[in-house]
């Protein structure tokens, strides 16, 4: 009979040898032990059974899932096998060393549907008209109105259409990661990973200093000092321990705060109707116009659609499932912003100096009364709380997808009992307490302006694969061949150089700063790999990229 040793051979040569479609039962007709022959022809059930009667092996341990003889024949003339997985088919089959503990994935836990998906996209992008105040304080009403609607075309379904391919052809939790690592190489990977997670976690500290905005005027010691760091502090543990707790829980979260948040502003515009004047909305001052903070505005309330390719691996049914919740997200999104602008623009007369954060609460009031106020309040808050969970799950799965790619220390791919990237979570918590003591306008301006460099990257990505790989499986594919990607590509690059462009020298200082550690801190990850002193490891149920960051076919 195999000793041990010998078994353990076997299932080590197996578990590298697959990669060359070598399937249990074919390799185990290959070893010259009589024993490797004998255990090829019983099921799994039985040879686990043997195994364990021999070496005493725990009943809790799994060894390998094999397939049936039958199954074998069939996977050996199955021509194309290894050309399928590489575009985003999983092995089913779990491998777990003797002695080792399978820690949670993410099979165990119920995934997101349609419904919370799309209202996890809301608040990614949106959570309702809460901070686009300043577009009209920037440009007047009249820009102001077209920009919510003309932006979209320019940037928000461009955005969209190329999240819903290429998070459709790469269905894990690494997102524009994997987009960027498969056309560009890991290296390049791993940048787009660190300044779209940073822009993330500084998108994330805007929504406390918002939440207490909204909530100073009705509690005015919420407005500075040690009341309101406490406020802070305590608001973004609960919040962060609602992350922890699942995403299918901030899913469905989501769903009531949105709701919640939406409501009130559909009861304000009934209650305007008589107090609507048409005229309100023609007001245009070309020659007062702040086009860095009008162009800063609206890019900050239309961007982010990419952010939830980082949660596709938690997805039901991926494929299927993000173009619809990209869709009918994009469709409320856009109602959102532009209905209220509308309602409050034509209904009160035009303050410019007083449209600031906030002050939707006070045009309710004007038009309905404090029982209103109250209400556009609590949704302003409510909506920043869904914000913040939406934000910090995308941010702290983009960390776990990452160390499933092998970028970051395998640690960060740890999940809780809940599923959550526990790791993750910590990480973008303290970012955002780190970052939360920034104005509102800078923290705007900052992320902007790394979110710029990331979308170029993500640009560039789309492009390529294109053209590499024109015939590569996409479920879902924007219906535009080579040039029209490209042609597509360019009005929002352009918008892109124009934010980049209108940008503060102390704003561009620090974000070239952060971009800078980010090209530095991918090879010094390499040097601590290399020297051993954490450990990195790529999970085998991805599949796989070559060196050069391109796909294997």
């Amino acid at each position: 009979m195999a000793t041990e040793f010998e078994w353990r051979a076997f299932y080590s040569a197996e578990s590298s040898l697959r990669q060359r479609q070598l399937t249990p039962h074919s390799l185990l007709s290959k070893f010259s032990c009589p024993f490797f022959h004998f255990l090829a022809n019983l099921t799994q059930i039985q040879a686990l059974a043997l195994l364990r009667s021999c070496w005493g092996i725990s009943p809790s341990i799994e060894l390998v899932k094999f397939p049936s003889s039958e199954e074998d024949e069939k996977l050996r003339h199955t021509p194309n096998t290894r050309a399928s997985v590489a575009m985003g088919q999983y092995h089913d089959a779990e491998y777990v060393a003797i002695g080792e503990v399978a820690t949670p994935t993410v099979d165990n836990f119920k995934k997101v549907s349609v419904l919370p998906l799309i209202f996890l996209i809301f608040y990614e992008v949106s959570g309702g008209p809460f901070g686009v105040e300043d577009s009209v304080q920037a440009a007047g009403p009249l820009l102001a109105l077209l920009g919510f609607l003309v932006f979209p075309f320019i940037w928000s379904i461009p955005e969209a259409l190329i999240t819903a391919e290429m998070g459709t052809m790469f269905p894990e939790n690494g997102g524009y990661v994997v987009w960027v690592s498969s056309a560009l190489g890991p290296y390049w990977g791993f940048q787009q990973g660190w300044m779209k997670w940073l822009s993330g976690v500084i998108d994330n500290a805007l929504y406390p200093v918002l939440f207490l905005d909204y909530l100073k005027s009705g509690i005015p010691a919420l407005g500075g000092g040690l009341p309101r760091i406490f406020a802070v502090l305590a608001l973004t543990l609960v919040l962060t321990y609602m992350n922890y707790r699942g995403l299918t829980i901030v899913g469905w979260v989501a769903v009531v705060l949105g709701v919640f948040s939406i409501l009130p502003f559909v009861v304000m515009g009934l209650v305007s109707i008589p107090k609507l004047e048409p005229s309100r909305w023609l007001v245009v001052d070309m020659h007062h116009v702040d086009w860095n903070l009008y162009l800063n505005t609206l890019f900050w309330n239309l961007n982010y659609w990419d952010s939830i390719s980082t949660l596709a691996g938690e997805v039901d049914n991926p494929k299927k499932t993000l173009p619809k919740a990209l869709f009918y997200a994009l469709i409320l999104v856009v109602l959102g912003y532009f209905f209220p602008l509308l309602v409050g623009t034509g209904a009160v007369p035009l303050d410019r100096e007083l449209w600031t954060d906030g002050y939707f609460s006070d045009i309710a009031k004007i038009i309905g009364g404090v029982w209103l106020r109250w209400w556009i309040q609590a949704a302003a808050a409510m909506s920043n709380m869904g914000m913040f969970v939406a934000e910090m799950s995308s941010d702290s799965f983009q960390l776990l997808g990452m160390a499933e790619r092998g970028m970051l220390p395998e640690f960060f791919s740890k999940r809780s009992r809940y599923g959550t990237p526990l790791i993750g979570i910590l990480f973008s918590a303290s970012g955002v307490l780190l970052l939360s003591w920034l104005s509102f306008q800078e923290i705007v301006a900052a992320e902007n302006f790394l979110y710029c460099f990331g979308m170029i990257l993500e640009f560039i990505a789309f492009v390529r694969l294109r053209m590499k790989y024109p015939a590569a499986s996409r479920p879902y594919k924007i219906p535009l061949g080579t040039v029209g990607s490209i042609l597509m590509c360019i009005p929002p690059t352009i918008l892109i150089c124009a934010v980049l462009a209108l940008s503060s020298l102390k704003v561009a200082v620090i974000s070239l700063i952060a971009v800078l550690i980010g090209l530095v801190m991918q090879p010094g990850l390499k040097y601590v790999e290399r020297r051993r002193w954490l450990k990195f490891s790529t999970s085998a149920n991805l599949p796989d990229l070559d060196v050069s960051g391109s796909i294997v076919r």
